[in-house]
């Protein structure tokens, strides 16, 4: 007689893109009684705080922080230069630049969206021919989802600069980073972004709950030129503040601020570039597996080229809609929490892999062992040797 055991007892392993796995030190330093807010060490912490973070974003210019999550900065970078009225294009390759361009639409801008479905990243040459077609330039921003989490991919941010240039289209570039921020090489000033957006729960390591625009001077002359912002979403007061409650239009996010300058502080020990190279190694890893596994042919990577896949998420698709069997399996049976199949088409049958910020090679085993047993138990049909060729990539 065979008997089902459950073997999640333990600690449990979320491997969602996001909110991602909190380092000890962050949650050590979170856990204390509330500080004073109108003196001492907390507000002595803000302006060390505030240029760390615009290291981690690769720019010398200003940021503002939020008590907002990624939808939050979406409304906070659009409504400092975008009035009612004008109009953005967004080049989507996942959910999430729709969910930027209905923001958006909310606070009275035109979006021209160009859809390159849910597999495939920017085609430049129809984004060429819209900004081509923009002859008085009334496309005033382009929002550049740099990594989506939804499908996995990854934007190629600098190409999408040398295309402005190359056209002299004077519009902004906004890219959105809140999955690749602390993952992905992201750099602000040199690839010539003009407004950044990002949040603390993937690569910063942090929980939910704050937001951050990164904006440059261009951004700055367009915000002047702006009829009207609202007091709370103004990244003036924010970015420059006279006084401690201006960084936060209020009370400031105090235990966040704490975890944060923990997260930031392990960034910068670690160092941003070889972080940027942790991630790759650890996702080339993955992707070995995958591969190896998508051999059986019920497995597919959502994202067939390597070149434009993310180093912090992982889309899958498995045929007939397994994708929330095996997610049902893992956690259920294992304690191991997948990624579900957020925004897209065939949400049943697909998956995700959250790969980002305070992970490492043994991590990456324990995700690639616990779904390699759920596709065992479910007689899911797979190529055989994926851990294998993990370990591989690994031990080079």
């Amino acid at each position: 007689m065979t008997q089902t055991v459950a073997l999640s007892q333990g600690r449990t392993y979320l491997a969602i893109p996001g909110p991602s796995v909190m380092p000890d030190a962050v949650l050590q330093a979170m856990h204390r009684p509330s500080p004073n807010i109108y003196d001492g060490e907390l507000i002595d912490m803000m302006p060390g705080l505030t240029r760390d973070l615009c290291r981690v974003a690769g720019t010398k210019h200003n940021v503002a922080i939020y008590i907002a999550n990624g939808h939050g900065t979406w409304e906070a970078a659009l409504s400092n230069v975008i009035a009612p009225g004008e109009t953005v294009l967004a080049p989507a390759s996942g959910r999430f630049t729709h969910g930027w361009a209905e923001m958006a639409e909310g606070i009275g801008a035109k979006v021209q969206l160009i859809d390159f479905g849910t597999s495939s990243a920017w085609d430049f040459d129809r984004i060429a021919d819209a900004l081509r077609a923009d002859r008085n330039h009334q496309v005033k921003a382009v929002l550049a989802v740099h990594v989506d989490t939804s499908s996995s991919i990854r934007n190629d941010i600098p190409a999408l600069r040398r295309l402005l240039d190359d056209l002299h289209h004077p519009a902004l570039l906004m890219a959105d980073c809140i999955a690749s921020l602390g993952c992905d090489r992201f750099e602000m000033d040199g690839w010539g972004v003009d407004v950044t957006v990002a949040a603390c729960q993937k690569g910063l390591m942090t929980p939910a709950g704050i937001g951050f625009v990164f904006f440059n001077e261009k951004a700055q002359s367009k915000r002047a030129t702006m009829p009207r912002v609202s007091q709370y979403w103004d990244w003036q007061p924010r970015a420059n503040p006279d006084l401690f409650y201006q960084y936060f239009n209020g009370t400031a996010p105090t235990h966040h601020l704490y975890g944060l300058r923990a997260a930031l502080d392990l960034i910068h020990a670690e160092g941003i570039e070889q972080v940027w190279a942790r991630h790759e190694r650890l996702a080339n890893a993955i992707w070995a597996a995958c591969e190896t596994w998508a051999e059986g042919g019920m497995l597919y990577l959502n994202v067939a080229d390597r070149a434009f896949r993310s180093h912090a998420v992982t889309a899958l698709r498995l045929t007939e809609g397994r994708g929330t069997a095996l997610r049902t399996f893992t956690e259920t049976r294992l304690g191991l929490t997948l990624g579900i199949g957020l925004g897209m088409e065939d949400y049943d049958s697909c998956f995700r892999l959250g790969h980002m910020g305070h992970i490492n090679g043994q991590m990456v085993m324990a995700i690639l062992g616990g779904v390699e047993t759920g596709m065992a138990s479910l007689d899911i049909s797979r190529g055989k040797g994926a851990l294998e060729a993990a370990a591989a990539v690994l031990a080079a």
